[in-house]
């Protein structure tokens, strides 16, 4: 973890000795991780253009040469960007495919990266453990659409997200889904490694699938809490995004 929350993910082949970072929040904090490890950054992905997620490219690029990929959407807010990429292309990296989720909401042209073979997906602010990002510059629809693409993955898929928003993010929950005895289960679980200052992610879609509101729509429980029992997913959706804006 780096800044005040914000999760910072390295990635490494060593056949190739390609090196990744997905996201660059704070250069210190990478290059730190870097030299821990012994690696050489050849790679930024950047999922969005947000401060806290390219705060580091710059200066990363400077030291490293790295090529920075991002969104076409938002290539002029993203600083030292060399390959812009849309949602639905793929490219190889150290030898393996990468697939890119368009996933509008938090920002317009926010993006996601999937390496199938490693069931990795790297959601930036789309997606957090028990929780979805907040819609800034898109909209609710948008934002649905986005979070809603990734239930067709593979359960066993290893969501790495943007933030340690876990805590807050199983309270609001548990709110509207108490009776959920697999939520129950991680919020003790969530509870005990937070106590102990330890990181809640990566998660996997399998649990998310189990104990994310934003995506169990057609939960019958969370459905009576909100008063939606005959509403669309992306209506109960739009009321739980809504809700959680103010929750406290």
């Amino acid at each position: 973890m780096c800044r005040s929350d914000n999760y910072g993910v390295v990635i490494h082949d060593p056949k190739t000795m390609a090196t990744a970072s997905i996201d660059a929040p704070d250069a210190n904090a990478v290059e730190q991780e870097l030299r821990k490890l012994g690696h050489r950054l050849t790679d930024i992905f950047t999922t969005h253009h947000h401060e806290d997620h390219v705060a580091g490219n710059l200066r990363l690029k400077e030291m490293y040469g790295c090529k920075i990929t991002g969104p076409t959407g938002e290539a002029d807010r993203i600083p030292g960007i060399d390959v812009k990429i849309t949602g639905g292309e793929k490219f190889e990296w150290a030898g393996r495919e990468v697939k890119v989720f368009d996933c509008p909401g938090h920002t317009k042209g926010h993006i996601a990266f999937h390496i199938p073979s490693e069931n990795s997906l790297f959601a930036g602010d789309t997606v957090f453990a028990m929780g979805c990002g907040r819609v800034i510059e898109g909209t609710i629809g948008e934002m649905w659409n986005s979070v809603n693409q990734f239930r067709a993955l593979p359960p066993a898929t290893m969501v790495y997200c943007g933030h340690e928003y876990t805590e807050a993010n199983c309270r609001f929950a548990l709110s509207v889904e108490p009776g959920n005895h697999q939520l129950q289960q991680r919020a003790k679980r969530v509870a005990e490694q937070r106590s102990r200052n330890e990181m809640t992610c990566p998660t996997s879609l399998a649990d998310e699938l189990k104990t994310n509101p934003f995506m169990r729509c057609d939960s019958l429980e969370i459905r009576m809490n909100l008063g939606l029992e005959r509403a669309t997913d992306a209506e109960v959706f739009a009321e739980l995004r809504t809700r959680k804006n103010s929750f406290q």
